[in-house]
C-alpha cells in the first residue's frame, strides 16, 4: 500500500512580491502544486540607502499579504509550513521587528535567508522543473527587488552561487531620478555600466560555447504576460524561451511611456510598472556580458526549492 505524500506549504517574502505555494509529491515522486499565489507587496522602498528601514506602511502591507496567503494555505491543512524572507528583510535595520510580527500573524517561525541560502534554494527549485530534466551544464538567474542571484551548474550539480545587490527596486532608486517620466537613455546606460562593473568585480565565470541559461522571477513572468496580452492569448501559449531581442523590444515600448501609461499596459501589474524598465535593462546588461541571446523561463524558483527541501527530510 502506497503512503500518500504529505502536503507542505512555503511562503517566500521577497522585496517586491510575497509568494505562497502548497505542494506535494505525485505518484512518480515529482513535485505537484496544490495551489499557489503571488501578491505584489513591495516592502523594500529605501533599499538602495546605506541604512535601510522597513517603513510602517511597508510592514503593514507585508503583514496583510502574509495573512491573506496563510488563509489560503490553512484551507489545505498542510503537514508543514516554511516561511522565508530575502534581501529586504535581511538588510533592514528593523528586520527583526518585522520578522516577529510575521511570526505572530502566521504562527510559524520566519527564516531570514542569507544570499547564498537564497541562491541555493532557487537552484534547488529550478531542478524540479520537468522542462529542464535533460539540462546538464547551465546557468540560473533570478532577479528580485533587492538582489540578483547567479548560479552555475555542471552535470546538474551546483558549483557556484552568487548573490549581487542588483535588484530592480534597488537600481531604480539608485539610477532613475524621476520614476513618473519615461525611462531615459541615461538611466539605461548607467544601469548597464553598473551591472557590468559588478559582474567584473565579482569575477563571475560564465560557461562558454553558447551556454544554456534559465531565468526565474517576476521580470520574465511579466514579460511573457505582456506578450500574451498583446497577442490576446493565454500565458501558457507564449514560449518559455524568451529572447534578449524580445526583452529589448518590451523595454523600448515601456521605456517610451510615462509611468501613468505604463500602469495600464495589459499584463504589467500596476505596482511593478515603475521598476520594470530597470529590471529589463538589468537582464539585458547581464545577457550582453555573458553573451546570451535567450533564456529559458522557469516558474520553479525559491518556493519550489523550499517545498522540495521539506518533502525530502
Amino acid at each position: 500500500m502506497k503512503i500518500a505524500s504529505p502536503t507542505v506549504a512555503a511562503v517566500d517574502i521577497g522585496s517586491n512580491t510575497i509568494k505562497a505555494l502548497v505542494a506535494k509529491r505525485n505518484e512518480h515522486g515529482l513535485l505537484e502544486s496544490v495551489e499557489q499565489r503571488t501578491l505584489d507587496s513591495r516592502i523594500s522602498d529605501g533599499i538602495s540607502g546605506s541604512s535601510m528601514r522597513l517603513t510602517d506602511d511597508a510592514m503593514a502591507e507585508g503583514l496583510e499579504a502574509v495573512t491573506e496567503l496563510m488563509a489560503m494555505i490553512s484551507a489545505h491543512e498542510p503537514d508543514r509550513v516554511g516561511i522565508v524572507a530575502t534581501s529586504a528583510v535581511r538588510e533592514a535595520t528593523n528586520g527583526d521587528v518585522f520578522a516577529k510580527r510575521i511570526e505572530d500573524v502566521a504562527g510559524h517561525k520566519l527564516q531570514v535567508l542569507d544570499g547564498e541560502e537564497e541562491a541555493r534554494l532557487i537552484g534547488r527549485g529550478l531542478l524540479c522543473d520537468p522542462a529542464m530534466t535533460k539540462w546538464d551544464d547551465f546557468h540560473v538567474f533570478d532577479l528580485g527587488g533587492g538582489s540578483l542571484e547567479l548560479l552555475t551548474f555542471r552535470k546538474r550539480e551546483l558549483k557556484r552561487a552568487v548573490s549581487l545587490p542588483l535588484g530592480c527596486v534597488r537600481l531604480t532608486e539608485k539610477f532613475v531620478d524621476d520614476r513618473a517620466a519615461p525611462f531615459s537613455a541615461q538611466s539605461g546606460e548607467a544601469i548597464r555600466s553598473h551591472v557590468r562593473r559588478q559582474l567584473i568585480d565579482t569575477d563571475i565565470e560564465f560557461l562558454e560555447d553558447k551556454p544554456l541559461a534559465a531565468f526565474t522571477g517576476g521580470t520574465m513572468t511579466t514579460s511573457r504576460a505582456i506578450l500574451a496580452a498583446a497577442k490576446d492569448v493565454g500565458f501558457s501559449k507564449t514560449s518559455s524561451r524568451v529572447t534578449v531581442e524580445l526583452l529589448g523590444a518590451i523595454l523600448k515600448k515601456l521605456g517610451s511611456l510615462p509611468l501613468e501609461d505604463r500602469r495600464v499596459i495589459p499584463g504589467l501589474p500596476a505596482k511593478r510598472a515603475d521598476v520594470m524598465p530597470t529590471a529589463l535593462a538589468t537582464v539585458i546588461a547581464l545577457a550582453e556580458f555573458a553573451r546570451l541571446t535567450e533564456f529559458q523561463h522557469s516558474l520553479y524558483n525559491l518556493r519550489w526549492g523550499l517545498v522540495d527541501s521539506m518533502l525530502t527530510k
